[in-house]
């Protein structure tokens, strides 16, 4: 085994280990039914996993911060990916594209909007160079 699926296998039985202790020392797995009954004993069990993942669940919601899992990971890596720049120039080459359906509206019209727009944008940003590099709308 590699280290990294040592690791994980350690992660798992961890996890079942912290059950367990949860369930017997918590959520009275052992001490709430005193039955002989096989179908008893599975019920009592059931109640007790529901009572975990009612537990689990509170806490995810509440303390933990993974909460959207891999959504917010996605997120993270697509936003340090794309600069504000960027991200605006794309925006702004699908504003054109929409305008560009609307009846009545001239690829002067929308040039006109688009330029009167990036002269209200703070230089910094340097949006105007980016669309004008990138996607060819914007006339320097």
């Amino acid at each position: 085994l590699s280290d990294e699926e040592i690791i994980t296998t350690y992660k798992r039985r961890w996890d079942i280990e912290v059950f367990f202790k949860m369930a017997k020392s918590f959520l009275n797995l052992a001490k709430e039914c005193q039955s002989r009954s096989y179908d008893a004993l599975v019920a009592q069990a059931h109640v007790v996993c529901c009572r975990y993942i009612m537990l689990a669940l509170a806490k995810r919601t509440n303390q933990d911060p993974r909460t959207l899992g891999t959504l917010f990971h996605a997120c993270c890596e697509e936003l340090k990916q794309v600069t504000f720049a960027e991200a605006l120039a794309i925006m702004l080459m699908l504003l054109k594209q929409a305008l560009a359906n609307v009846p009545d509206m001239t690829s002067e019209l929308i040039q006109s909007l688009i330029e009167r727009f990036l002269k209200e944008l703070p230089p910094i940003y340097g949006a105007r160079w980016l669309f004008d590099r990138q996607y060819g709308a914007v006339s320097s």
